[in-house]
C-alpha cells in the first residue's frame, strides 16, 4: 500500500498531467510570538488531498517546466473576499503571473498548477539586483521564480483608517497617494503593530483557518522537496540569503523592499516556529 507521502507526491504528478493557479520583525511582535509558542508540540493533522480545489487554469498562464524547488515564498493577495478575482486577473496577464496555491479566508486551498511547475510571483527588478551586487542581475529574477513555490493568502494586507474604521488602501491618482477604499465594508479583524511593519501599522488579520492550511502545505512541501523548516528571523525584510537562493521558507518582502506581504502576525510566526 502506498504511504501518505507517496499519495501526495502522486497527486502532484496526476495534477500536472491533467491540468489545463526600520522593517524586520519588531520587538512587540517577537514577544507575542514567543508567548504563543511556549506550548508542547502535538500530533497535527496532515494535508487532505481531497480537500484541495483544482482550478481550471490555462496552460499558457504558467510554465509547464519542471524545476528543482528550494524555496517557498509566502504572499497575500491584496484583495477582498474570495479568490475568483485573483485567479481571473492572473488569467488575463501575458506575463504568466500566478502562484501554485491560494488559500481562501475560510482555509480552503485552491491549486492553479502543480508545484513542480512555475509562474512569475516575485517581480524583482534587475536594477535592484544589480545594486545588491549580483552579476546575473538580468536573469536572477527568473531563476528565483523557477526554484520557488509561491503561496497566496487571501487578504487585503495593510489598511487605512477613515473615521473610526479601517479600510483597504486604494491609490488615488488625483491625490497621488493611497486613500481608504470606503466602497467596501470596514475590516473588523485586524492586527496592529505598534512600531509599524513596512511603514504601516494595521493589517487585515489572517484567519486561523488560513494559517492552519498554510501549515499543512508547508509541512508537505518542505518534506517533499527537502526544504528546511527552521524559522528565519530575517524573513520579514530583504534578505541576501533569500536573493542568493538559500533554501528556506521566505516572505515576499524577503526579496523586495517595496512589498509588505506577508505581515508578521504573532500566530503566523508561532506556526512557523512549530514546524
Amino acid at each position: 500500500m502506498k504511504t501518505f507521502y507517496n499519495n501526495i507526491f502522486n497527486f502532484d504528478n496526476i495534477f500536472k498531467s491533467n491540468n489545463k493557479l526600520s522593517y524586520g520583525l519588531l520587538p512587540d511582535t517577537k514577544s507575542q510570538a514567543k508567548a504563543t509558542t511556549n506550548t508542547e508540540k502535538k500530533e497535527l493533522e496532515k494535508l487532505d488531498l481531497n480537500s484541495i480545489i483544482q482550478v481550471d487554469f490555462p496552460d499558457n498562464q504558467y510554465f509547464r517546466e519542471q524545476t528543482n524547488k528550494t524555496q517557498i515564498v509566502l504572499h497575500h493577495t491584496v484583495s477582498g473576499q474570495g479568490v475568483d478575482g485573483d485567479i481571473s486577473w492572473w488569467r488575463s496577464t501575458v506575463e504568466r503571473i500566478g502562484t501554485a496555491m491560494i488559500i481562501g479566508r475560510d482555509g480552503k486551498i485552491y491549486q492553479c498548477f502543480s508545484s513542480l511547475y512555475w509562474g512569475h510571483h516575485l517581480g524583482i527588478k534587475s536594477e535592484f539586483l544589480k545594486a545588491k551586487g549580483f552579476s546575473d542581475y538580468a536573469t536572477r529574477n527568473t531563476l528565483l521564480n523557477k526554484q520557488s513555490i509561491g503561496i497566496e493568502i487571501d487578504s487585503w494586507g495593510w489598511l487605512i483608517k477613515d473615521g473610526n474604521f479601517w479600510y483597504p488602501a486604494k491609490w488615488d491618482e488625483n491625490k497621488k497617494k493611497y486613500v481608504a477604499y470606503t466602497k467596501v465594508m470596514p475590516i473588523k479583524d485586524i492586527v496592529e503593530y505598534n512600531q509599524g511593519f513596512m511603514g504601516y501599522n494595521v493589517y487585515e488579520k489572517y484567519t486561523d483557518a488560513q494559517i492552519e492550511s498554510l501549515r499543512k502545505l508547508l509541512v508537505f512541501w518542505c518534506d517533499k522537496f527537502k526544504i528546511p523548516k527552521t524559522y528565519n528571523e530575517d524573513m520579514w525584510d530583504v534578505s541576501m540569503k533569500a536573493l542568493s537562493g538559500e533554501s528556506h521558507i521566505w516572505s515576499h518582502s524577503s526579496f523586495r523592499s517595496d512589498k509588505s506581504d506577508v505581515s508578521p502576525q504573532p500566530n503566523l510566526i508561532a506556526m512557523l516556529k512549530s514546524l
